[in-house]
């Protein structure tokens, strides 16, 4: 994944949301969900609700703004 960056790390549920925003407006995101990814495998992860997005780093910008809008509305 050398060619993405973190632009959010939190619940699912804000996540979502982001993720979301970010279709919305033509980027396409990568989801890390180890809670989901361990309890696939079998066992539980240590962090819960712990998931990550990722965007393309030609989208880096704008992706850092929209997940800064949506935290700045959701204080």
């Amino acid at each position: 994944m050398k060619d993405f960056e973190k632009i959010f790390e939190g619940s699912s549920i804000a996540a979502q949301q982001i993720v979301s925003i970010l279709e919305e407006n033509n980027i396409e995101p990568i989801i890390k969900d180890e809670t989901e990814s361990g309890r696939l495998a079998g066992f539980a992860p240590k962090i819960i609700n712990n998931v990550q997005v990722f965007v393309h780093k030609n989208e880096l910008d704008k992706g850092k703004a929209i997940v800064t809008s949506f935290e700045q509305e959701n204080v």
